[in-house]
């Protein structure tokens, strides 16, 4: 027992070159991703954006941002993201208190739908919206009102869409908020609203801004929501770089506007970096479980009632109607739309094969998709989350900073131009030993960008609650770093490896930003296909993107409630 714990006390000032070295090695796939898939496509097509005849001209950055019309974009970019987040805040805080405090039948499942929304591809989402408030929709039916194309109806997708980011960051913290804090508040005589105010907002604060600004993050980079609703009136930065890119080829304003949005992404990653360090930080937190009781009172059936019909309105309605469209043929309801797509006789001449095949192409893309973001996202949250040895009580200030610019990163893509990046595929990977552009593998790595992040989000609580002393335990009795992990973490997080791979499987089926540039016309994927044939008139053609958005969101949905039926960790964050 003595000569283990001599062992044990002299085992990290034996060890912190190595495991320093153990951290870089973790880093090394991850960051050797990133830099060639992700930072050399971006800066090539940026610099080749803000160069003319080969020499910089830094006069342009100037001359775009005094464009009348590129003002109007930044401007309507900025508005609709702050009028999406206080909608959304609004909307979805409700909910949050209602997930958070009350304890009712059927909370697991609803909880998996109001999820449903976040992981559908924003073509699917514009497809819903377009069912219900565009041409024969319920709006158009009942009451003759169309708002497919009202900024009013991009906001209400917005919101659609970000309900759950409100409900399980803010619900996930609130729920493990002591509610005695508050009883004792309101014990010494304090009002209910004056012990919330004073109390509880307070310890709220930082989730409440984190949710905000991961909210205001999605609707500033929105595209497919902004580019199937907005029409020719509205268009966001995102948008505006597919014009400028794809219709127009004009790279120097792209890049320009490029550069606009890269900058305010890292503006929101480092105050959301801020706010998630405070929430860290500052609480003390209990067992989500324990804190939830069923409702009593008629106010609290009312939140609980009104948060039902909020959800069934807001969130449920545009899919069942989405749903509806897609049955609804110009002879009454039935399955013309499905079968059509089985058929390439049917589409329109964009496509080289039949619609349906852009099913199983996405499927196969998103499963290779998945297997990269796992390996890269769990390498990247173990280098995360080991400790340093000559700290025990935490990590030094230098590797501090480095974990946390790691961490950074690994954000970006979530943030930057998907549009930028796919179009960057395009004219970087098309030499040896890089050729890649005729390849199958383009289209999952560009995936796997978005989904690495979602593995690394899922992954870090995780490992992070993993008790470190078993691997110091393991380390003394000779286990090598690759064992550990083996034999220590992996057993706990297998659980989380399964919802990482749900979430990354999800996202990269819905992809459609950098896809929509690199997907070869014989091999379309499912948002592609969607977004193909909305851009073309006819009724077959709307009938069966509502069809193929249907096929898509009920795949999508049917990810997550397994992975919601593995979940163990039920406070609610994602």
């Amino acid at each position: 027992m003595v000569l283990a714990r001599s062992e044990v006390t002299r085992a990290p000032r034996r060890g912190p070159s190595r495991r320093t070295a153990v951290r870089l090695g973790l880093m090394a796939v991850p960051l050797a991703f990133f830099a060639l898939l992700f930072a050399y496509p971006v800066t090539a097509i940026v610099g080749r954006g803000l160069k003319a005849g080969g020499h910089w001209q830094p006069g342009h950055f100037t001359a775009v941002l005094a464009d009348p019309d590129v003002l109007h974009v930044l401007w309507f970019t900025v508005w609709q993201a702050a009028a999406s987040t206080a909608l959304t805040l609004l909307i979805a805080l409700p909910g949050a208190y209602v997930f958070a405090r009350f304890d009712f039948p059927g909370k697991r499942l609803l909880r998996a739908v109001v999820t449903v929304p976040f992981v559908l591809p924003t073509v699917v989402v514009g497809s819903a919206f377009l069912a219900l408030v565009g041409r024969g929709g319920p709006l158009d039916a009942l009451w003759g009102v169309r708002l497919d194309t009202s900024v009013w109806a991009i906001l209400l997708a917005h919101v659609f869409f970000n309900y759950a980011v409100v409900v399980r960051t803010v619900g996930g913290l609130w729920g493990q908020l002591d509610p005695r804090q508050e009883e004792a508040a309101r014990v010494l005589g304090a009002g209910r609203f004056a012990a919330w105010r004073k109390v509880t907002l307070p310890a709220l604060g930082p989730a409440v801004a984190a949710a905000a600004l991961m909210v205001f993050l999605f609707t500033f980079t929105s595209f497919g929501i902004v580019q199937i609703l907005g029409g020719p009136t509205f268009s966001t930065l995102e948008v505006e770089i597919y014009r400028q890119t794809a219709d127009y080829l004009d790279l120097p304003t792209a890049a320009v506007l490029t550069l606009i949005q890269f900058l305010a992404v890292l503006l929101l990653l480092a105050v959301h970096a801020w706010t998630v360090r405070r929430r860290e930080a500052a609480l003390r937190l209990v067992d989500a479980s324990s804190t939830a009781r069923r409702p009593c009172g008629p106010g609290q059936w009312a939140l609980l009632w009104g948060t039902l019909a909020v959800i069934a309105v807001l969130l449920v309605a545009p899919l069942l109607v989405l749903a509806e469209r897609s049955f609804a043929g110009p002879d009454g309801y039935g399955t013309l739309f499905y079968t059509s797509l089985s058929s390439a006789a049917s589409a329109d001449s964009t496509f080289a094969v039949a619609p349906l095949d852009a099913l199983w192409n996405s499927l196969s893309y998103a499963a290779a998709a998945t297997a990269i973001a796992l390996v890269v996202g769990g390498l990247a949250a173990a280098a995360l989350t080991l400790p340093d040895s000559r700290h025990r009580s935490g990590e030094s200030p230098r590797a501090g900073r480095l974990v946390r610019g790691f961490d950074a990163l690994l954000m970006l893509p979530l943030g930057v131009s998907a549009v930028t990046v796919g179009f960057g595929f395009l004219i970087t990977l098309d030499k040896p030993p890089l050729d890649l552009r005729s390849s199958w593998w383009l289209v999952p790595l560009a995936q796997a960008l978005v989904g690495v992040p979602f593995v690394v989000r899922t992954m870090l609580p995780v490992l992070r609650a993993v008790d470190g002393r078993l691997r110091e335990a393991a380390a003394v009795l000779g286990a090598s770093p690759w064992r550990v992990w083996r034999e220590v973490d992996l057993p706990m997080v297998r659980r989380a490896l399964l919802i990482a791979a749900g979430f990354a499987f999800a996202v990269s089926l819905g992809e459609f930003g950098a896809t929509v540039f690199i997907a070869r016309p014989d091999r379309p994927t499912l948002p592609v296909a969607v977004a193909r044939l909305l851009g073309r008139a006819g009724e077959l053609n709307y009938g069966q993107a509502m069809a193929m958005s249907t096929i898509l969101m009920v795949v999508c949905a049917g990810a997550l409630l397994a992975l919601e039926r593995i979940r163990t960790d039920q406070s609610g964050e994602f």
